[in-house]
């Protein structure tokens, strides 16, 4: 695509999605994989330094804190059911890293904010300011049954309790001045005590004094992460988020979702690019775009049926077992799924005519994202044109099978994307904000 030559393109962001390491169902199976990849550190630490190598801006961990929402015999073809706690692994990635950001999901229905900001605190010292929290509500039912609940909260309540959990968590990183710390070995003084703010926060759903026992991040704060896509997602996105990592799986709707989040922003007093948008983007790389779709298919070959009906399942909220598999989607009942995942299936489905047999298919490898599949320079055409027709900032990078296809990505489409002048040759700072392009936070507390 040509650029207006009055002004250098837009750059783009580039995660990577590295929890589970593919979404993709079948990718431990691909010939070639490591079959542990999700559950080794040594796959994990080769992976992290590879993303550094492609000049990634960070290493992205989802979670969550339930086996997956399925029957035991999808469940039993799942590679995600072991995995690392993402505030564990990151620490020691930081350690065999410098310039790769750090992003870790941690959920503000199961989660203290104390916890929150005391660990994501620790991490972006400890990896000289390169962490970045994604906050998420939670979706999964049986997550709260492993906190002493019998049901999941509502959304609209799990969303009220999450933006409350965002402004402790945030007024907690803000307890010391950034310069609290004399450490004056003279006069003995260690601390200011003027520079210190005790919080006393109490809210509908969250009472915490503070202060944090932890200096303020070197970033001020860590990077606010959202990956909600409802109105309550999208707003509390344009509220909060500095990323966003979204589920638009065509350029349409991305472009739709852009303008929408970028709108409520402005709305708001913020400027647009405070918040970097980053679908995620499930991408195969071959020779030929036969080749490229060859591999895909044959990923796709190895999804059992088992495990295609119930990722459907966990999609709409409701159990898809007893569906006809070769009839029509029918009407499904509201729940307290993930509510913009499951309309765009619902959508896909009449807009196509699918049966559930094919939806299933369709879900079950790569759950539906956006997909990109094809050359080196087919790859960067699609990815040029969502980032100058603004459907996106960047991407959320989803492999499909590990270690080859994180290794084609870095060799072949980065240096596709640096020759367009669409991506950088070398960081631009030390931390996750300088990378990305995004202010550090003043402290509201001591400005």
């Amino acid at each position: 695509m040509a650029h207006p030559s009055s002004k250098a393109p837009k750059q783009l962001r580039l995660g990577a999605f590295m929890r589970p390491v593919s979404i993709h169902t079948a990718a431990w199976r691909y010939p070639g994989a490591f079959p542990d990849a999700n559950f080794s550190f040594a796959h994990l630490k080769r992976f992290a330094q590879t993303l550094e190598r492609g000049l990634f801006d960070a290493f992205f961990m989802a979670d969550h804190l339930a086996l997956l929402n399925m029957p035991m015999q999808a469940l039993k073809r799942s590679a995600t059911v072991t995995s690392f706690d993402p505030l564990t692994l990151l620490p020691a990635l930081a350690v065999v890293t410098e310039r790769l950001g750090l992003i870790a999901t941690a959920s503000t229905t199961y989660n203290e904010p104390y916890h929150v900001a005391r660990k994501f605190a620790s991490l972006d010292h400890l990896s000289g300011g390169r962490a970045g929290w994604n906050l998420v509500t939670s979706a999964n039912p049986l997550e709260a049954k492993n906190f002493g609940l019998e049901e999941h909260l509502d959304h609209a309540v799990r969303y009220r309790r999450a933006r409350e959990f965002f402004d402790v968590v945030t007024g907690l990183w803000d307890s010391w001045a950034d310069d609290a710390f004399i450490r004056d070995q003279e006069s003995g003084v260690y601390f200011d005590p003027d520079k210190l703010h005790i919080l006393n926060h109490k809210g509908p759903f969250l009472s915490v004094r503070g202060p944090l026992n932890v200096a303020r991040p070197i970033q001020g704060w860590p990077v606010i992460v959202q990956a909600g896509s409802s109105d309550a997602g999208r707003q509390i996105a344009a509220e909060t988020a500095e990323v966003v990592f979204t589920g638009q799986n065509n350029l349409a709707d991305g472009r739709r979702f852009y303008a929408d989040v970028k709108g409520r922003m402005e709305a708001l007093g913020r400027p647009r690019d405070h918040l970097k948008i980053m679908p995620g983007c499930f991408v195969v790389v071959g020779d030929s775009l036969a080749e490229a779709q060859e591999r895909k298919a044959r990923l796709d070959a190895l999804v059992h049926p088992d495990s295609g009906i119930a990722s459907l399942s966990v999609q709409l909220g409701t159990d898809a077992s007893a569906f006809d598999l070769d009839g029509p989607l029918p009407e499904i009942p509201e729940s307290n799924a993930s509510k913009s995942a499951r309309q765009k299936l619902i959508d896909k489905a009449k807009r196509e005519n699918l049966t559930v047999r094919q939806l299933a298919q369709y879900v079950g490898g790569s759950y539906g994202t956006l997909e990109m599949i094809g050359t080196p320079a087919s790859i960067a055409d699609q990815m040029e044109e969502w980032l100058v027709t603004e459907g996106c900032d960047g991407f959320n990078v989803m492999f499909p099978y590990l270690p080859e296809g994180l290794d084609a990505f870095v060799d072949r489409v980065v240096p596709e994307l640096q020759r367009r002048g669409l991506f950088r040759r070398a960081y631009e700072g030390r931390t996750l904000r300088e990378n990305l392009g995004l202010p550090r936070p003043a402290n509201r507390f001591f400005p």
